[in-house]
């Protein structure tokens, strides 16, 4: 589905603010206190891009890697978590836990945390917003571009030292915009900073100072070009099949192609098949269900060249 931002934004903040008052014993009184949540904490959020100063800024202190807000230790004891553009709210039961958190994150600079004076998510919970205090929000509601830039071509430019291999932008676009996101702009980032960011990772990508490039997202194509891709291939590995589990090899439009066909209940109703060109140049995958003739793919992946062919 195509990203628009009044849309996104509308759901991600219409489902924040259901998640932390649904639970509360009077839920239209916290719904006016969310909106003083909202003015100080931008738009509700899916998931930071990586270089986001709530993520980069508590990892300066532990060498341990992480995945999750939970996994960073400034972080300890969040629960019942809502991410906002500037920051986030947490709810744990415990007052301590509550106590602790705030305490670790004023310890960071350019981070900042507060109890809220307000339930949310549980009348039992005690509420504690984190942000971060360097962001600064454009009028459309997203992270300062130029703020946004040096911060991705800071984090971008540290990862090179332990790269083995360069990931194109349709790898690593959920992780340079966050979520939900577009081609080339989020609730975080706008187009103008999402383009720009896209050229610094080619450029540096170009330079070779990662190692060779990876393509593996076809993103670049249409949801509706890239079935077609898995569907070719799919369709021809079952032509070509005699029946047996062992995998087999097939020839398409001059490539080489390695199949393998499981039937899934041992009764012939129901196909997973697996389909790869060279060294994982083009993966795809599906099931058919001999019945009523219907095929269901997964997501193809590889390289773009080489997928076009089978469109």
């Amino acid at each position: 589905m195509e990203f628009r931002f009044p849309t996104a934004a509308a759901e991600t903040n219409s489902a924040a603010l259901r998640y932390l008052t649904k639970n509360l014993a009077d839920p239209e009184a916290a719904k006016d206190n969310c909106r003083h949540v909202f003015e100080e904490l931008g738009n509700s959020i899916e998931s930071y891009p990586e270089w986001h100063p709530i993520l980069t800024y508590p990892a300066r202190e532990q060498e341990e890697p992480f995945h999750l807000i939970s996994d960073l230790k400034a972080y300890k004891g969040v629960d019942h978590t809502v991410l906002f553009v500037k920051g986030f709210i947490t709810c744990p039961y415990g007052e301590e836990t509550a106590k602790n958190l705030i305490e670790r994150v004023n310890s960071i600079q350019g981070l900042a945390a507060w109890k809220l004076d307000f339930p949310l998510y549980s009348d039992s919970a005690y509420p504690v917003l984190v942000k971060s205090v360097d962001i600064e929000l454009e009028a459309d509601g997203t992270i300062r571009s130029r703020d946004a830039l040096a911060w991705c071509a800071q984090e971008l430019v540290r990862n090179a030292r332990n790269a083995q291999v360069a990931e194109t932008w349709w790898n690593m676009k959920s992780e340079i915009l966050g979520s939900p996101h577009g081609s080339r702009s989020s609730l975080i980032v706008n187009q103008h900073t999402g383009g720009h960011m896209r050229k610094i990772l080619e450029t540096l990508n170009n330079s070779g100072m990662y190692g060779p490039i990876k393509e593996w997202s076809l993103e670049m194509f249409s949801q509706k070009r890239r079935n077609t891709i898995s569907e070719t291939l799919i369709k021809a590995a079952i032509s070509s099949w005699d029946g047996d589990a062992e995998p087999f090899t097939f020839e398409l439009r001059d490539e080489l192609c390695k199949a393998h066909i499981r039937d899934t209940f041992d009764d012939g109703h129901e196909l997973r098949i697996n389909v790869t060109i060279g060294k994982d140049d083009l993966c795809v995958s599906g099931w058919y269900y001999t019945e009523s003739k219907q095929l269901q793919v997964d997501e193809p992946h590889g390289k773009r060249a080489l997928a076009e062919k089978f469109l």
